[in-house]
This record gives C-alpha cells, structure tokens and sequence, in this order.
C-alpha cells in the first residue's frame, strides 16, 4: 500500500499539549518560529541537544547571562535546524527549583550546605581510607553518556592509572552495550558503519525494537521526509507492541515478545532458499561461526537455519509464514537499498548481542552494507553514549580509543602515553553495572562515585539494589536534588550541566561535537572536569591531570587514538564546525561517511576486494553468526501471566530529572500509565483510567489504566514508560535483573507479571 504523510501530520501525531511544539518540532528552517523564551537574544553559541543520542545541533541564545531561546543548528548535517519539543523547551531545564547550588553532606541523616573544601576534604579521605583497608577493587565509579568525554577520559584515567582498579562503568552499559559487542563480534570494531545520510538514500527500512516516532522523533522525520520524497519507499516495523512509529509502516510486523531471533533466522533462510544472498559478497568478505565462536562452512548454517523455516516457526513468533516470506524477499531486493535500524528492544534483553548479530547477518547475506544507503544502524539513547563511554573507555572491560582493559599491549600503549608504569593499570576488567552494584549490595564495595546519571531509579530490580547504595559511602555529582540515588548519598555535589561549560558529545552516528559554554552555572556548581581534576589531585596523583583546560584534555585524548581508526577532529576544528564522522585521519581529511569501504575509508587497503575490508578482524572478514532462538529468561505462566515491556515517550526523558522541571512536559504526561490491550482489559474488568496493580515476583507498581492511547500492545503483553519517579509508579521496581552474559547489560524489555485492578 502506499502511503503519504505531511510534516504537520507528522507534527500533530507527535504533539503535546502545549502551543510551541508546531514551531519547536518543525523540519524546515524557515517555518521554524519563536524559539521559547523572551526577548531577543545579545548572541547565539553553538552546540548540542543535551537529549537523546540523536545529536542535533543547538543554537543557545543568551541575554543578560542567560540562555532564553534555543533554536536548531541549521549547519548541522543531523538535523538542519529542526527540534523535536524537548529540544526547544531545553532553556527551561536551568533555572529550577531543585538545583543544587551548594556542596551538601549528610549528617544524622540531613542534608546540609558545605563548602567545596569541607565536601572534598571528607570525600578524598574516605577514598584514602578504603583504598588502604580493603583495597582499589573497594572503589567504583559509575558515569553516564551524557558526561562530556573529556570528562570521561580523565574519570578512567584516575580509577585505572591512580587508585588501580577497573571498577568504572556507566549506564550505556544499560542501553547500548550489547550493540557495542554486536558490532565488535560481527566486525571486529564498534558503532555503525554508515550514517545518518544513509537515510536520505535507502529504499527498504527495517526498524526492530525502535519506536523512532517517540525515542528519536527527528530521525524520524528525516524518515518521513524520506517516504514522502519517493514512493517507492518501503518500510518495514517489526515490535510486539503497536508505537507511533508504525503509522508510516507498509509492514507493521507483531511478533511474540522476545522471539526477534527466530523472526530474523526465518528470514535469513528464506533469503538463501530463495536465490537473493550476494554470493560474490559472501565468499569474499565474510565467514561463518557457532554461537561458540566455532567455524562452520556456509552449508552447515544453511542446515541450521532449516528449523526457521517460515512454516515451523510461524506459531511460535506470531507471524504467519506468507508475511515473513515477503519482508525478507522485500529486504534482500538486489535493486533496492536497505538501512536497519534498532535500539533498546534489541540491546535490553538476555541475548540482545545475538539479536544484534541477526540483524547483522541480514546484511552480509545480501551485500546490503559499505554502500550508500546499505547500513545496518544501532541507534543510541544518550547524546553521548558513544563519544563519552564507548570511545573514551568509561566501562569496566573498553579503554580509550576501543581498546580493553585485557590487552596487555592496549594498556602498554596508554601507559606510555600516561608517563606510568604499565605494571600500575590492572588487568582484570571491573564490575560492570549491575555486578557493581550487586557488590555495595554484599558490602564488597565500599566507596562509589556517581556522576550525571540516576541508578537509584534507572537500575531493575530497584528493591533490591537501593539498599546496597544506601550503605556503600556514596557521592553524587548532580544537578537536581532529590533524586532518587542523591537522596541515598553521603555528599552531593553541585554540576554544571549543558552549555554552563565547555566539551565535546559524539552522537549515535560516530559524528564529534563541540558545545562552547555559553553561561556560567549558578550558585557553587562546577563543571564536573574540574572537580575530577582536583580530586585526582587531592588523592596523591597530579601527574595524571596536567589539565587546565578540556581542550588539553582531548590533546593527550587524541594521542590516544594513534595507531587506531577512531581518529577525532581537533578541538580547533570542532570549535569552528558542526560536528564530524570520524575517522578524521588528520585536520585537512573529510570526514568518514562509510566504514570499512572506499573511498570513504582510508583506513582499507588500496588493493581490498570490492573496495571492502573488515580490517577490525584479522582476515578482514565479517562474521555470520548461527545464533538459536532462546526465550527471554522469565516467560509468563500461569501465575504471572502478562509479558511487561519497558520504554520512552515523546516528553520525557530517561529518570525525568530534566523533563519533569518543564512545565509544558510535565503537563503534557504528568504521570506513568499501563497500556493493556482493552480485551484484556474487558476480560479483567479494567476500565481506561482504572488503578490496576502491576505485581511481578519482586514488587508491584500502581499504575492508571491506559487501553487506546498512543500505543497498543497485543494481547498478553501490558507496556510502561519508566520516566516516572514517584515511587509507586516506578516501574524498574517490577523488572528482574537477568542480563546477557556476553554485553552484561540487563534485561528490560521482557519479564512476566499479573495485572489486577488495585484493590486499596
């Protein structure tokens, strides 16, 4: 079928309640009107939305020492000047009620204003006192995507080279992680190969565990844009639950929740069955694997793939046969070009890195990859889950520059960098998230650093790890307060956030950004760089940090990137422009489109087959994986008889410390709500509105009943944002903490439950 939306269609479907969202979320520059604010402002500054990993540039508009107005960048090449209406209302996230403005320590169980001096005095003694009881391994520090990397690069760098442990992670292990092993285990490498340009040019979109309308509502009016320029666009949406996002789907494709592997093996073998795999592509540039890393030969996963056949598995996903046969035959169209693109109904799940992997081998099968418009596309869910964690090394395992911690010649190379004896770096990766957390839990660990992140209300299972954060001497850098991990610290400390400071985001596309700091943050708070600075210095480690500034920062940062193909523009070069794909291999170079193709990447070999070279792998081969379908780890039963999903909407965003202090927003939605289908619903005696009980094997939320609004699940399957942070409300407090074994990012997406109507 065909079909035609306008830009304000678009733009109604996703409106809130409020009057500047036509304006905010515009995609034309000329029809974008009245940034939010007042008055005119004395000057614009460049920089980036301080939301999702979309990374759309900003322009921050400041009067009298204040940002009044935002409006899009339209030299960035994301988003030309469109914003989605969190972005237009971002001047509204400053000046609020519950900033912390002053150092705050905990005494009898109160918070109480300090200095800096008295907040650091107390914090470094108790790093000084652990570290000599028990050990580095006693310390952590979790960190966030939405830190600037400078900020992240020298985080690492004070827990690995100064206090020795590599205990340090952060919460893109809950949101990407399993992309990131998807990519290095199909490629040898991290992030995508192509980007966001590859939307203006594809033919076939496959969007899997993606509701892009809600969770990236500008890419998704370049999709738009994209369907309406040419009619001979397809799109396909493959997701358990009815989203926004399948108004502009040809195939709305309703699978059984957590049976995406069987889904996506049934079409790999109707690709092969029917004639459509690039056989030149395969034999040249790829290789076969066993879920055990074992070779296999082509047609011994030929073989593996006879128990998807549509017919046989059909029942169990939920799909009949005759569709998954037509969206594998419209994926793998050798004349046309096809773009996947998914995120945390891949990544949140117990074999989210086989679900990557699957998408992965789609790809390699058909040729459809090094091309434009051909890219398999892990979306990102922070502004800088990859420039800030994945790149600078913030989690327990990564190093700067994608390497790991494991490597003796990774950590032989830093340390040189460094000035420091290798012997001083350990080898043994860290805690990751959840085994951090588990560990303040068991008492095992006895000092955490948070910073600019809400594990208190992000984490699963929250009734089980708010305890351990309570008793493990915990500080938090923060911007709000209360949240639900600040109200659990010993000492929190006063962040600058956004534009009130200088740094680098790098976006979901491998595109660098620079935000210049526009105003100065109020009160006591400081940028968080500073306060790691003078930490790592109060502990006994000044050689480590001889920063004064963040560009001297990514100086030493970018040392880190020689001998890589993670090469980042200068900050000279980030100063003056709009963001760029790396590899940049050096300031007079373009920036990198495709990966692992020429001309675009001067990093394959002049003589590589095709112009293609997979160099992250020894043989230059990407890998196609047989991955078996296994069910999520908790599968509804007769007592709990309900999957429960997890996700975002359009206004808030993550732990809602942002969104809730915008008026418009929190109007808009100001509270969480469960989607049931209204059969289910009937058959409970659930009316729209109703109180219903949300009780798993480890708590029950009480939510409002929500049976046709913006989604619909099918049935047997309820759905809750876990923006909210009432506590009845929170919805991690229901989810259980299983996680894949090979990212370690646990599982959100898929558990079982009961629902009832609340009988208080």
């Amino acid at each position: 079928m065909s079909l035609s939306f306008s830009r304000r269609d678009f733009l109604k479907g996703m409106a809130v309640a409020c009057a500047m969202v036509t304006a905010g979320c515009a995609p034309k520059r000329d029809t974008q009107q009245g940034p939010v604010g007042t008055g005119e402002a004395d000057k614009w500054v460049k920089g980036v939305c301080r939301y999702c990993g979309t990374g759309c540039g900003v322009l921050a508009g400041v009067k009298d020492g204040k940002i009044v107005a935002v409006k899009g960048d339209p030299d960035c090449a994301v988003n030309k000047g469109r914003l989605c209406v969190k972005g237009i209302l971002l001047p509204k996230i400053i000046p609020t009620k519950d900033r912390v403005l002053h150092p705050l320590i905990k005494k009898d169980g109160k918070f109480v204003e300090a200095s800096w001096d008295e907040a650091l005095d107390l914090m470094v003694s108790k790093m000084k006192e652990v570290l000599a009881s028990d050990g580095p391994d006693a310390l952590g520090f979790y960190g966030s995507g939405q830190t600037f990397a400078e900020e992240t690069y020298v985080a690492q760098k004070m827990m690995r080279a100064g206090i020795g442990t590599n205990n340090i992670d952060g919460n893109p292990r809950t949101c990407m992680a399993s992309a990131v092993a998807g990519f290095i285990s199909t490629f040898g490498e991290d992030e995508p190969s192509g980007t966001y340009a590859d939307i203006e040019e594809a033919d076939t979109f496959f969007l899997i565990g993606s509701n892009l309308a809600e969770a990236h509502p500008v890419l998704f009016s370049r999709l738009v844009d994209r369907k309406n320029s040419n009619p001979n666009v397809k799109i396909i949406v493959c997701d358990p639950r009815k989203t926004r996002t399948c108004d502009i789907a040809d195939y709305f494709v309703q699978f059984t929740p957590s049976r995406d592997l069987a889904l996506m093996n049934s079409m790999a073998q109707v690709i092969i069955a029917d004639g459509l795999t690039n056989e030149g592509f395969i034999e040249r540039h790829t290789e076969f694997l066993k879920g055990k890393g074992e070779k296999q030969s082509y047609e011994e996963y030929k073989a593996f793939l006879q128990d998807y056949t549509p017919e046989k598995v059909e029942a169990a996903v939920g799909v009949p046969a005759a569709t998954i046969r037509e969206i594998a035959h419209l994926f793998a169209d050798p004349n046309r070009k096809t773009m996947s693109m998914w995120c945390m109904g891949l990544n949140q799940r117990t074999r989210g890195v086989w679900a990557n992997n699957l998408v992965h081998n789609l790809h390699l099968l058909t040729g459809k990859i090094c091309s434009p418009g051909n890219s398999s596309f892990s979306l990102t869910g922070q502004p800088s889950a990859c420039g800030s964690v994945r790149e600078t090394g913030g989690l327990s395992h990564l190093l700067p520059a994608h390497r790991m911690a494991a490597n003796a010649k990774h950590r032989e190379e830093l340390a040189k960098i460094w000035g420091i004896d290798p012997a001083r770096m350990p080898s043994k990766p860290g805690y990751h998230t959840l085994g951090m957390f588990k560990a303040a839990v068991e008492g095992k660990l006895k000092f955490l650093w948070v910073m600019c992140t809400n594990p208190g209300h992000s984490l699963p299972n929250l009734e089980y790890y708010r305890p351990g954060m309570e008793k493990t001497f915990m500080v938090v850098s923060e911007t709000y307060h209360p949240t639900r991990t600040s109200e659990l610290a010993d000492i929190v400390l006063p962040a600058a956030i956004w534009m009130e400071k200088e740094g680098v985001y790098g976006n979901g596309e491998r595109r660098t950004n620079h935000l210049a700091k526009a105003v100065d943050p109020p009160g006591e708070a400081r940028p968080d760089l500073d306060v790691l600075i003078e930490v790592t210095k109060r502990l006994g480690y000044e050689e480590l940090v001889p920063f004064k500034t963040p560009e001297e920062v990514w100086k030493e940062y970018q040392q880190c990137q020689e001998g890589t193909a993670m090469k980042l523009a200068s900050y000279d070069r980030l100063r003056k422009g709009h963001g760029f794909t790396w590899p940049v291999p050096d300031d007079n170079s373009p920036e990198t489109y495709i990966r692992y193709a020429r001309p675009w990447d001067t990093h394959v070999k002049e003589d590589a087959p095709d112009g293609i070279e997979f160099y992250g792998r020894p043989n230059g081969r990407a890998v196609i994986w047989a991955r078996p379908q296994v069910d999520a780890q908790e599968m509804p039963d007769s007592e709990y008889p309900f999957f429960l999903t997890t996700g975002r909407i359009l206004e808030h965003w993550h732990t809602g410390t942002m969104t809730f202090n915008v008026p418009e927003l929190k109007n808009a939605v100001p509270e969480m709500y469960v989607e049931i289908h209204p059969d289910d619903a009937a058959r409970l005696e659930i009316a729209d509105g109703d109180l219903v009980d949300v009780i798993s094997r480890r708590a029950t939320c009480n939510l409002k009943a929500k049976l046709n609004g913006r989604g619909q699940p099918q049935k047997g399957l309820v759905y809750v944002p876990f923006h909210d942070p009432v506590h009845e409300r929170m919805i991690n407090r229901v989810l259980l903490d299983a996680f894949d074994t090979a990212s370690k990012q646990p599982e959100y997406k898929v558990c079982a439950v009961n629902i009832q109507k609340h009988q208080g």
